[in-house]
């Protein structure tokens, strides 16, 4: 009954797969199934769906499901497959959702210690959904003091739960370096500002700073110059930067914005870098972890440079995130699929945590 239950929302739910904050389908399939238990249906903010059941305790633990698909073509060939062409729940995110809902299904007869807070959250694979909620002051008002959330891990052995204290996924933040020089024809070149000189000295240079360090620091896009035979007058570079804490994180931009500084001297080009706000790096609470390991086994898992915004959750509460292993095919592939038997094991361990 259990794993019918299971399937049947995560197949619902992936025929509906739905983008970034505009998620009525899946919103109100989530609300639907909700208003049928014991408990307080709200959205906090846009799309995002929340249900508090309160059991007349002084605390809360919140449990947190992304909502949102990818805009990928499915390929798996699934009669559930999604109706929405060229979007897909590519990520597992469906199966996030069928286990909050299946637990919310056992939550009249469950033992708990605390109140109980679902939420599901859109655009996680965008802008990032939970900052918004969390600016409303839903964990204060609710007296959140605890927060789980998980993700399907295909890199991990089917039923396998991972986690780890401490610094677990990083900070992100996407880079753009904009070089400003002055073009004039090669034969000419000593009176330029050769603006792909300088961005290529950057690069280098840039990729020193953050050797033998735990970050990632790389570019993957470069545009330079307009003609074969004259000085690029402008260059432009886009990257990406990832640590663990923010104190590196910080270090290291300093570090790349004291090099553009001594670059721009010179080279005589003019250096411009900015760089989005990104999510910062999911820390796990390790006290909160020990507990958790006294009631369900859960293995450690190295680091990760994938990011996840329930970072923003621990901001308000201390929270721990888990990898449910799935095995099979990779994350964000067209043909992402998993056994639906491994989400009794998700269901398994957020019982053991109330």
């Amino acid at each position: 009954m259990l794993q019918q239950t299971l399937s049947a929302h995560r197949r619902a739910l992936h025929r509906i797969a739905e983008t970034d904050r505009e998620l009525p389908r899946t919103a109100a399939y989530l609300k639907n199934t909700l208003q049928q238990l014991p408990c307080t249906v709200f959205s906090p903010v846009g799309d995002a769906v929340c249900a508090y059941f309160d059991f007349g305790k002084p605390e809360t633990v919140a449990l947190r499901s992304d909502m949102d698909a990818l805009p990928i073509c499915e390929q798996t060939g699934l009669p559930f497959a999604s109706e929405n062409a060229e979007t897909m729940h590519a990520c597992g995110h469906d199966g996030h959702m069928a286990i909050l809902l299946t637990l919310a299904g056992l939550l009249p007869s469950l033992p708990t210690a605390r109140n109980v807070l679902l939420v599901f959250e859109p655009a996680e694979e965008t802008t990032g959904g939970a900052k918004p909620i969390c600016e409303t002051g839903l964990f204060e008002r609710y007296h959140v003091t605890r927060v789980f959330g998980l993700h399907l891990w295909p890199e991990l052995p089917k039923n396998i739960v991972a986690s780890r204290a401490g610094g677990m996924m990083a900070r992100s933040c996407e880079l753009t370096v904009t070089v400003e020089g002055r073009s004039v024809h090669l034969a000419k070149w000593r009176e330029g500002a050769d603006a792909l000189a300088a961005a290529v000295e950057f690069i280098t240079r840039a990729y020193g700073l953050a050797e033998n360090l735990p970050c990632l620091l790389r570019f993957g896009r470069m545009e330079s110059g307009e003609a074969r035979n004259s000085v690029s007058k402008r260059s432009v570079l886009q990257g990406s930067l990832r640590c663990f804490d923010d104190i590196l994180f910080l270090k290291l931009w300093n570090g790349l914005q004291a090099l553009a500084d001594e670059l721009s001297e010179k080279s005589g080009c003019k250096f411009v870098l900015s760089r989005s706000e990104g999510y910062p790096p999911v820390t796990n609470d390790a006290a909160l972890l020990t507990e958790v390991r006294e009631r369900f086994p859960v293995e450690e898992t190295a680091p990760t440079f994938i990011t996840e915004d329930f970072s923003e959750y621990q901001k308000h509460a201390p929270g721990v995130f888990f990898l449910l292993g799935t095995g099979g095919e990779p994350l964000h592939s067209p043909r992402f699929d998993f056994d639906e038997a491994v989400l009794q094991t998700g269901v398994s361990l957020f019982t053991a945590l109330l």
